[in-house]
């Protein structure tokens, strides 16, 4: 096990940071995105019997990565890592079924479906095999994937994936404050629900709130948020919960990559992964909670790019 004490400047609010004449360390998914070539478009995706329009961003050239944001999330998670990613990386973040701004038919949003789609996904894009990198709902797709679709997946990035001992308190409480900002979405309530994601809850800006925001508010989110949340119920859940034996068919070089304040899952469940993996290793980054990959870009750059492409365990 290895441990990143990466720590860049703080990010002060944004009123601070214009007060003292300095530039905050984010300012805005665009200026994210202002300096990468890049392509924004949507594909037509069948799944589980329904033609799914499918956000999807493309950038960079490498090895093909693809990157599987979390429950209720889009692909706007991954804004601070992808000019990153995109050096050494064909990258694609999509939007998964039922999320962001792909479509929302009207099904449940099983760990099948889901896996179904990001299949359809790279059938589309031509992708023959890729490195899957999920972060939450997206590592435990990647991992289903990763099980039962073998031959597509190179090497695997679980990313804090959240709940490995099926923990009914932690189910309820993801359910709850979920439906809670979809059915009242003010800014308030979505803060709460962002914040959630983060250790550092003063790096939740104006405008991640408002993206949650105008996902929430889309015609139809309520009925696609129901259909995701059927994996926070125990019943539906035990289809698809982690488990050995199906965790133990993956033969995907595997980084689990931790936090040490997820308040979703603790490095136990962490170790209990490992205990299932045929071939996996531990990294743990510090000072951050549900989101590294946007609390700790450097840090989670680093262990993605140690290994995925120098093939050794993060530094």
């Amino acid at each position: 096990m290895t441990s990143e004490t990466d720590t860049p400047p703080p990010v002060r609010p944004h009123s601070d940071a214009r007060q003292s004449g300095q530039l905050p360390e984010h300012i805005s998914v665009w200026a994210e995105l202002a300096d990468l070539d890049h392509e924004l478009s949507h594909i037509d995706v069948d799944v589980a019997g329904h033609t799914v329009r499918t956000r999807v961003l493309r950038a960079g050239s490498g090895p093909d990565l693809i990157l599987l944001h979390g429950t209720g999330g889009h692909l706007e998670a991954y804004a601070r890592d992808l000019a990153g990613l995109a050096a050494d990386f064909r990258v694609t973040a999509y939007d998964m079924v039922g999320h962001g701004w792909s479509d929302l038919p009207d099904t449940p949003y099983t760990i099948d479906v889901l896996t179904a789609h990001l299949i359809g996904v790279m059938n589309e894009l031509g992708i023959p095999r890729a490195h899957l990198s999920g972060e939450s709902l997206g590592g435990w797709v990647a991992a289903w994937a990763a099980a039962h679709h073998p031959a597509r997946v190179d090497r695997l990035v679980l990313n804090t994936p959240g709940n490995i001992a099926n923990k009914p308190e932690v189910m309820a409480r993801l359910r709850e404050s979920t439906m809670a900002a979809v059915r009242n979405a003010d800014d308030q309530t979505v803060r709460r629900r962002v914040e959630f994601l983060f250790h550092h809850k003063e790096m939740v800006t104006d405008e991640l709130v408002d993206l949650r925001r105008a996902v929430y508010t889309r015609p139809g989110f309520i009925r696609a948020i129901t259909n995701t949340l059927v994996l926070q119920d125990p019943e539906v859940r035990k289809d698809y919960a982690w488990d050995p034996a199906w965790v133990g068919r993956i033969t995907a070089p595997t980084l689990l990559l931790w936090t040490d304040h997820d308040p979703t899952g603790g490095l136990d469940e962490a170790e209990t992964l490992l205990g299932w993996l045929r071939d996996a290793r531990l990294h743990v980054i510090t000072d951050a909670g549900h989101w590294p990959q946007w609390e700790k870009v450097t840090a989670f750059l680093a262990a993605h790019h140690d290994f995925l492409i120098l093939r050794k365990d993060p530094a």
